[in-house]
């Protein structure tokens, strides 16, 4: 049998979701735990409510990594020169508001 570890834990479920898409996008199997608990706050400890993110013990390191990374964000915004069309774009663009080529 194999063991899960919890990498993530939030009282927002929503973050919670998205750290799950994340790691289903990147191959890691994921179990979601006390998704809908959060009405037992007060009742039971509120540590035990908050909903988790829990994975095969093997991915714990890869999964603990891509979340890292996620919640870190990326703070650097450079321009671009679109290789198609030669328009100069902002750093958040993926591709060319002009010709729609993608950022390479």
């Amino acid at each position: 049998m194999i063991g899960y570890v919890r990498v993530f834990a939030h009282s927002n479920s929503l973050l919670v979701s998205h750290v799950r898409n994340l790691l289903a996008a990147a191959g890691i199997p994921v179990e979601l735990r006390n998704m809908v608990l959060a009405g037992g706050a007060g009742e039971l400890p509120l540590g035990e409510c908050e909903p988790e993110v829990w994975v095969a013990e093997h991915n714990r390191e890869r999964a603990e990594s891509l979340i890292r990374d996620a919640m870190a964000g990326s703070t650097e915004q450079t321009e671009w020169r679109c290789s198609n069309c030669g328009e100069t774009l902002d750093g958040v663009f993926e591709a060319c508001w002009r010709c729609g080529t993608p950022k390479a």
